[in-house]
């Protein structure tokens, strides 16, 4: 019989297959299907069922919310925290996708017309700016999107593996 993997490892093992998953996709150019970026999150998904449901069939199992939640939770979090230092390692190792993202926020804020229309000078000010935060945004949403979606893959699969203990 297998030792019993603890939720942390489970998380750590399900962010290592999507950096993997990342690396694949980022090494396959421009020519990338993007809805294969939904492999990514397949992958966090199978990381979190996996951990809720190794619990539900263990002795420590008692068939309440709050138990399987709480498995999922340990998952989720470690996933996130790798997950987000991921991509501020890789995206400070990368300045080329700042320098091409602010090029784009350059050029559609010079297309603006009317009363949003702004001056050379506003312009450059909000490239350097977007710049200067960019990592920390990027993050920050990482962050963000990767705990609504571990909560709300732990959540049902919780709710959906839970039973009552009579």
């Amino acid at each position: 019989m297998l030792p019993r993997i603890s939720p942390a490892l489970k998380g750590i093992i399900s962010s290592a297959s999507m950096i993997v998953a990342m690396f694949i996709l980022y090494n396959q150019g421009s020519e990338m299907n993007p809805r294969l970026l939904y492999m990514v999150y397949a992958i966090y998904g199978i990381g979190i069922i996996w951990t809720i449901l190794s619990y539900r069939q263990s002795a420590a199992f008692t068939g309440r919310f709050v138990d399987l939640f709480s498995q999922g939770f340990k998952c989720f979090i470690v996933v996130t925290l790798c997950i987000a230092l991921f991509y501020g390692i890789f995206n400070y190792l990368h300045p080329e996708f700042k320098e091409k993202t602010a090029a784009l926020l350059k050029e559609q804020l010079s297309k603006l017309t009317g009363e949003k229309q702004m001056l050379p000078t506003q312009i450059e000010d909000e490239v350097a700016a977007f710049k200067k935060q960019y990592i920390l945004k990027l993050v920050s949403g990482a962050i963000f999107g990767y705990l609504i979606i571990g909560a709300a893959v732990t959540a049902t699969a919780a709710a959906f593996l839970s039973k009552r203990i009579k």
